[in-house]
Formats: structure tokens, C-alpha cells, sequence
């Protein structure tokens, strides 16, 4: 069962002058950065608050490390801005076999590592309603 959004992911240039300005506009903080290199990407996650669930709801500002990457080829058709939307889940490989069979394309076969050590996957932004969607389970110490 989907619980809460664990974050929206934004595409983003330079990562560093990203964060500056939600820091300044917003006064949000970054809780945790990483370099992903199987995703290709440099990010930033800046918690906006905790959840009844124990998890936390976030900004994922993605620089890519790397044009080829999947981040790198949507900010170069779309430019900067919102990327995906993830909905965070207790178990995102029963919620991903139970989204699948109700006929939407789960980009993974298996899920990978996110930030912070999460289990992810994505689904087909085509069977979303033109929204790449990601699921979510957070590492139990985040």
C-alpha cells in the first residue's frame, strides 16, 4: 500500500546553485547528497517534513554526472523542472507485482538502489498519465 510521497524528483543543471536557492527561498536544508552511478546522477534530498509513517517527504534535486544517463537526456528535451513523483511503500515489490497486473509497465524487473540506501522502481510515465512515477522503500533507519 502507497503511504505518503517520499519525494518529487527535479531536474536540475547545477546542483549546487539548486540547492542555494531552495535554501534561500524556502529555507529548506539538505538532509543527505550522494552521487548514484548506476542511475548517473549527483542529488540532494531536502527533507520538508516527517510523516505519520515514520518516513519524511523530500526534494530530489538531480544533477546528472553523466549526458547518457537518464536525467542528462530529459534535461536536454525538457530543461529543468519536475523529473518524476515517488510514492513511498512498505513493500515496493508486492506494490510493484500488484501495479503491474493491473496492466502499467514496471520499468525494473527487480528493484534498485536509491538515495540513501532505498529499494526503487519506476513506472512507465506512458501508463501514468504522462507522470514517470516511482515507488519507494525507504531503508528502515530513514
Amino acid at each position: 500500500m502507497l503511504t505518503r510521497i517520499d519525494h518529487i524528483g527535479i531536474a536540475c543543471f547545477d546542483l549546487d546553485k539548486t540547492v542555494e536557492f531552495y535554501r534561500a527561498t524556502y529555507g529548506f536544508e539538505v538532509f543527505h547528497s550522494e552521487v548514484n552511478e548506476e542511475q548517473g546522477v549527483r542529488e540532494a534530498m531536502l527533507r520538508i517534513n516527517e510523516t505519520s509513517d515514520g518516513g519524511a517527504s523530500y526534494l530530489q534535486l538531480l544533477e546528472p554526472t553523466r549526458e547518457d544517463s537518464a536525467v542528462g537526456k530529459w534535461l536536454a528535451k525538457n530543461g529543468e523542472g519536475v523529473h518524476h513523483i515517488a510514492f513511498g511503500t512498505e513493500d515496493v515489490d508486492g506494490d510493484a507485482a500488484d501495479i503491474r497486473e493491473k496492466g502499467v509497465r514496471v520499468l525494473y524487473d527487480e528493484p534498485r538502489t536509491g538515495s540513501m540506501g532505498s529499494r526503487i522502481t519506476f513506472l512507465h510515465p506512458k501508463d501514468c498519465h504522462g507522470v514517470l512515477t516511482e515507488l519507494v522503500t525507504s531503508r528502515a533507519d530513514h
